[in-house]
């Protein structure tokens, strides 16, 4: 048996792989969590391996991410060979004519900045920041991220309503909008907020669903940007390391990557599935108590 078997169990693989599919897409932070987790349960030998340059950890990310984008393509997957055959068509016509081409460009200029960012500082963000207290602080900075984006959102409701009442004739805009109207400075900006994802603790999802709703969109609407948007983002990730799934370093532990991928592409495809849903009438306010509560708890426990 290879030596780096008895660093990562079968049933480590299986949390791990379970924890990374609900927590990628639910914004409580994966990265977060799979830093504290195996402290708190005393997985030692595997939370080192985290903060390492190079150990069979990273290989098993690799996997546990293109799971994890699997999971999220094969959802929308009608949505992406839509908006994949516009943005082709409006290349050769030079024209973006319809939603799925709009959306599709969106979608390419929000990449853009975190994919840059994370190609060159994406290592070294893991290295240096993939520590317990870390995690926890910034978890906890992420439940204030949630509430805040909450709150405001909330205010340019209340405003735009209190508006409303004040005209004798109903007014034309509502206090929404869709993603078909927004530009592609707003796409930049959302795709800027998803940098911040690489600290340990700050959720990708929140973050975005966060730049969406201040950008006018609703709960759907910012969810739906913010799971389409992570999908190009974590498969990139995956696949620009699959060379890592062939290394010395992967070689004692093929088959529980196996096991923590399944494990994510199911537990991806359940939370993406439950949170389209979710979101349609309700808010991030849960999220935001939860990361403030565990994340002050582990403040306390590893201070």
């Amino acid at each position: 048996m290879h030596a780096d078997q008895h660093l990562l169990t079968y049933f480590q693989a299986l949390i791990m792989g379970l924890l990374q599919g609900i927590s990628e897409l639910f914004p409580i932070s994966s990265l977060g969590h799979s830093v504290v987790l195996p402290q708190l349960v005393g997985w030692h030998q595997l939370a080192q391996a985290q903060s390492a340059k190079s150990s069979y950890f990273l290989s098993f990310l690799v996997g546990l991410h293109v799971a994890t984008a699997l999971a999220l393509f094969i959802f929308y997957r009608h949505d992406w060979i839509r908006i994949i055959s516009a943005v082709i068509k409006s290349i050769f016509t030079r024209r973006i004519d319809n939603f799925d081409a709009h959306f599709g460009w969106l979608l390419i200029v929000a990449t853009i900045p975190a994919g840059i960012v994370g190609l060159l500082f994406e290592n070294l963000f893991r290295v240096l920041f993939a520590k317990p207290l870390a995690a926890a602080i910034f978890l906890f900075i992420n439940g204030l991220i949630l509430l805040v984006g909450e709150r405001a959102r909330h205010a340019e409701v209340l405003k735009s309503e209190r508006r409303q009442h004040s005209r004798t004739t109903p007014i034309l805009q509502e206090d929404s909008r869709t993603i078909s109207e927004l530009n592609f400075k707003e796409a930049g900006i959302v795709g800027v907020a998803q940098i911040f994802a690489l600290l340990a603790g700050i959720s990708r999802s929140g973050i975005t669903m966060v730049a969406g709703l201040l950008r006018g969109l609703t709960h759907e609407d910012a969810a739906r940007f913010s799971f389409m948007l992570a999908t190009p983002i974590i498969a990139a990730a995956g696949l620009y390391k699959i060379p890592h799934l062939f290394s010395s370093a992967a070689a004692g532990v093929r088959p529980q990557i196996l096991i923590g991928s399944i494990a994510a592409f199911v537990a991806a495809y359940l939370s993406v599935r439950f949170l389209t849903r979710y979101f349609k009438s309700n808010n991030l306010y849960p999220f935001a108590a939860y990361c403030l509560a565990f994340g002050s708890l582990l403040i306390v426990r590893f201070i």
